[in-house]
């Protein structure tokens, strides 16, 4: 039995949210990457201009996370006939190989430019880094918050690309006051702040390729969930007993396993009339699940 309308609706507001915010991150740092690596070459300071090449990366991640939110909100078809929703976790899959593959090679360059000797960064620059890390931080809390709302790992993930942004420029802002406080002899200090950086954003990287391999392999859900669902299905007349009870996770949606026991002498009609009211009764209190497979077994070889 296809989704409901209820269903697919939900699933198409939800993807609708994350891709906005995929599309407002695109934006944002497009204007950012442009900033700060005019101020970082203006400013003679690496740590801003590393600064700006992550933002410039960050364009790509949101990129990603919105073109795999546009093909998971795909209907389903004959190659796919669950739908395309595994496009949101491997879309977010990529953008943590994106920020693990910047860190890697903004920490190479900062080692570089720590060897090489060069001018103190210009005072202005902390200017433009304190207005960086107010933006992302903002932004970082919006699309979280839209994220969990939605329960789209990729869009979490992409509000944690703004964060790791926001710990880069704080980084540059401290190498830089040392730097200018220090005077001569502290140049480097901002290139030692860009590589401390460097080991957050890939430490930030690592953690989220690690929840996206997890939402990508169909978790289960929390427990609270499943018991609710069970305690649902419970309740539907004609419904005996339960038996299992399984809830994977396949992008922003849910899909439903579940063996009910009902009275061994009623009727095919009967029986198929309690499945249905179970489906509907679940999928009405979760527009999230997509799909709900009833299993009818006698009730008398079930022991609860």
């Amino acid at each position: 039995m296809p989704a409901t309308p209820t269903t697919v609706d939900s699933t198409s507001r939800r993807l609708a949210t994350g891709a906005r915010f995929a599309l407002l991150g695109i934006v944002v740092n497009a204007l950012l990457a442009i900033g700060k690596i005019t101020a970082g070459v203006i400013g003679n300071t690496y740590a801003l201009i590393a600064d700006g090449i992550e933002s410039s990366l960050d364009i790509f991640g949101s990129l990603a996370i919105w073109f795999g939110l546009k093909v998971a909100a795909e209907p389903p078809d004959a190659d796919h006939p669950y739908g395309h929703g595994k496009a949101e976790p491997v879309a977010a899959i990529i953008v943590s190989l994106v920020v693990l593959g910047a860190a890697i090679g903004l920490a190479v360059q900062s080692v570089r430019e720590i060897l090489t000797p060069h001018h103190a960064p210009a005072p202005f620059t902390l200017a433009v880094l304190v207005l960086v890390v107010v933006v992302k931080e903002v932004l970082f809390r919006k699309v979280l918050a839209a994220g969990q709302e939605i329960d789209s790992g990729a869009v979490e993930t992409d509000a944690w690309h703004h964060r790791s942004d926001a710990i880069t420029s704080i980084a540059a802002f401290i190498g830089i006051s040392i730097a200018l406080i220090g005077g001569p002899g502290w140049e480097p200090a901002d290139d030692w702040a860009a590589l401390f950086a460097c080991v957050l954003i890939g430490y930030n990287g690592w953690h989220l390729l690690r929840k996206a391999l997890h939402d990508v392999m169909d978790p289960a859900p929390a427990p609270e969930m499943q018991e609710n669902v069970r305690a649902i299905a419970a309740a539907v007349p004609g419904v005996t007993a339960l038996d299992r009870c399984l809830i994977r996770k396949s992008g922003l949606e849910y899909f439903v396993d579940l063996h009910v026991g009902v009275d061994p002498e009623m009727s095919v009609r009967e029986g198929h009339r309690i499945a249905h009211a179970v489906r509907d009764a679940i999928r009405e209190a979760h527009p999230a699940i997509n799909e709900v497979l009833v299993h009818l077994e006698p009730d008398d070889e079930l022991e609860d």
